[in-house]
């Protein structure tokens, strides 16, 4: 199993980022995947969640209405759109099989700053 993030960067606050996280390894459309992050000197948060065929999409309250889930499973990809970004949604931002997580990315910074 490999998941590899990408498309972090720095953002002004208002910004926007889309992330990918390409997969390998295994049935990607057979498994529902999450995002999840942690800020420097905080645990891991969960971010959102969508099922393998992506009928069903979840959001931390933190994020609601801001980032959208979503997948293309010919492509093997998981993409999270940020949008107004917050200085708070700074992290590194991980891409993770099922909602308990059994394998994840190496990670992908995201840093919102002025």
């Amino acid at each position: 199993v490999q998941l590899v993030e990408s498309g972090g960067g720095m953002v002004q606050p208002g910004g926007s980022l889309r992330l990918s996280c390409a997969a390998s390894g295994f049935t990607f459309s057979t498994y529902d995947m999450s995002w999840v992050r942690q800020a420097p000197g905080k645990g891991p948060e969960w971010v959102s969640h969508i099922s393998a065929l992506g009928g069903s999409l979840h959001y931390a309250d933190s994020v609601k209405g801001r980032f959208t889930i979503s997948r293309d499973n010919a492509r093997n990809t998981l993409y999270l759109q940020m949008n107004s970004l917050k200085p708070e949604d700074t992290a590194l931002y991980y891409c993770a099989r099922r909602l308990l997580p059994d394998y994840w990315g190496q990670g992908t910074q995201v840093t919102v700053s002025s």
